[in-house]
């Protein structure tokens, strides 16, 4: 029987090892997703370096942000999430976080289902050990089953969109909810002045998502300049403050006032995952602006921080966690109607499905070589 082949990690700080498993048994709601591009995330990272605020269930495969294609299906797989129909050879990706649908959010508060109490988690609580033992995206194919996993979400791509452009739906659609968190709180209307803080993967998908919903000015703040801050101008960015070069908050938040007017811009979003982006962020604002936080998806440290200047300031601070299942489509036909319009692809860096591939995709993003590591176990499938 043929074998498959998926990446595991036995805990933080492990190196990659790559283990063979059965061809499973596909049952009648069941698939297999050949996976044609992987991103790499900067919560893969942080899960690496151990700042994941809740146990894992070591070994375990990580890798969410998936682009595949369906090569087996059950003779009950019939559509995706949103009614679409689905067949072998559709393109999909699958979300990492999957409400179930039934707990206390899920039910009283849909608008909060990614707070779901018992989701579906692909690439992060799904165990190597549960059979078939293909549960994230680091692998040659990933199984879903609508049985064994109800809360399970799959959602077909367009037929002529690149797997790897698939593949940025899942980080994208984080962006986009967390701009329409802010615009229903009234705090991002069209026209607005954008300050992104971070210039990694979120940071330049956030750029251009602050265009494509109507930012009228977009800053973005980060290093290093070649790949990163170059790619934002490209994406959108009308000006970038460059952290290695203004090297202290003050002289960061000097330079972006300088940019954007005396005032502040009207809305920040950090998108870095450092904890310092906060004090400094809320600082770049004018008054009665509004600070979104969207990038201390792990736990990376507190800092010391005055609460009077949130007050004195009168902003409105607001946390955006990844999304629910109804903001995915939003993220797919962004990629979709801009896909000639944005540098997508030029974000990726490719990496074969190796152990020494994916440890040197790890470590690129780490050292913020790259843009969006990005791992292809089939490189036929990826374009």
């Amino acid at each position: 029987m043929e074998q498959i082949r998926v990446c595991t990690y036995d805990g933080p700080g492990a190196q990659p090892a790559i283990r063979s498993v059965p061809w499973p048994t596909i049952s009648k709601k069941a698939a297999l997703i050949k996976v044609g591009a992987c991103g790499v995330c900067g919560t893969d990272l942080h899960i690496l370096k151990g700042h994941w605020p809740k146990p894992l269930p070591w070994p375990f495969t990580l890798g969410h942000e998936i682009g595949g294609v369906l090569v087996e299906v059950g003779s009950e797989f019939k559509q995706d999430f949103m009614s679409k129909p689905l067949e072998v050879g559709s393109k999909v990706m699958i979300p990492p976080l999957m409400p179930c649908g039934q707990c206390y959010y899920c039910i009283h508060y849909p608008e909060s289902a990614n707070k779901c109490l018992t989701p579906v988690y692909y690439g992060r609580y799904l165990g190597f050990d549960k059979a078939p033992h293909l549960w994230g995206g680091w692998a040659e194919y990933v199984y879903v089953d609508l049985e064994m996993l109800p809360g399970t979400k799959i959602y077909k791509l367009p037929d002529d969109m690149s797997l790897r452009l698939g593949a940025l739906s899942e980080p994208l659609t984080s962006c986009i909810r967390a701009f329409n968190r802010a615009s229903r709180a009234g705090g991002f209307k069209w026209g607005d002045t954008v300050v992104i803080q971070g210039s990694g993967p979120i940071g330049i998908l956030a750029v251009a998502a602050a265009r494509e919903m109507g930012a009228g000015r977009v800053i973005c703040v980060g290093a290093p300049e070649t790949p990163r801050l170059k790619l934002a101008r490209k994406f959108g960015a009308e000006a970038t403050v460059d952290i290695e070069e203004f090297a202290t908050p003050q002289a960061r938040i000097k330079a972006v006032r300088d940019i954007v007017g005396g005032f502040g811009a009207d809305l920040v979003m950090d998108c870095s995952g450092h904890p310092s982006a906060g004090p400094e962020g809320i600082e770049m604002l004018r008054d009665g602006g509004t600070y979104v936080e969207m990038g201390q998806f792990t736990d990376a440290g507190s800092i010391e921080t005055s609460w009077h200047r949130i007050c004195t300031k009168d902003l409105n601070v607001l946390g955006s966690w990844g999304f629910t299942g109804n903001d995915l489509p939003l993220g797919v036909d962004m990629l979709y109607r801009t896909r000639n319009k944005y540098p997508w692809l030029d974000m990726q860096t490719l990496y074969p499905f190796s152990e020494a591939g994916i440890a040197n995709a790890v470590a690129d993003a780490m050292a913020m070589k790259t843009v969006k590591s990005t791992i292809v176990p089939w490189p036929e499938l990826a374009e």
